[in-house]
């Protein structure tokens, strides 16, 4: 039987935000960025979990509680705003941000 070690965490947590950066990047759906501005989140989570479980140390998990109820409240504004400008340009594209002035 092999022992899951720290650095398997942060190798996972590594893979994770590689995806969400390559997402990032490479998509234009206002949407799709979002999720994987999330899953970024989510790896330096993994992150800061793995590093407080290893070291005997509740500090990191307690940050990563706050993290998540702040992300929560993100969530709410962010897909807010996605949904407004769906509504007034049927569209969730990257593009269409740059010709909303006022």
């Amino acid at each position: 039987m092999t022992h899951v070690g720290l650095e398997h965490y942060l190798i996972v947590s590594a893979l994770l935000f590689a995806l969400g950066l390559l997402g990032v990047i490479t998509r234009r759906n206002l949407l799709v960025m979002y999720m994987s501005l999330e899953l970024m989140l989510n790896s330096a989570n993994l992150a800061l979990v793995s590093f407080s479980r290893f070291n005997d140390n509740l500090n990191g998990q307690v940050m990563v509680f706050f993290i998540i109820t702040v992300a929560a409240a993100e969530v709410a504004v962010g897909l807010a705003l996605i949904v407004a400008l769906y509504r007034k340009r049927q569209s969730a594209h990257v593009e269409d941000l740059t010709s909303m002035k006022y």
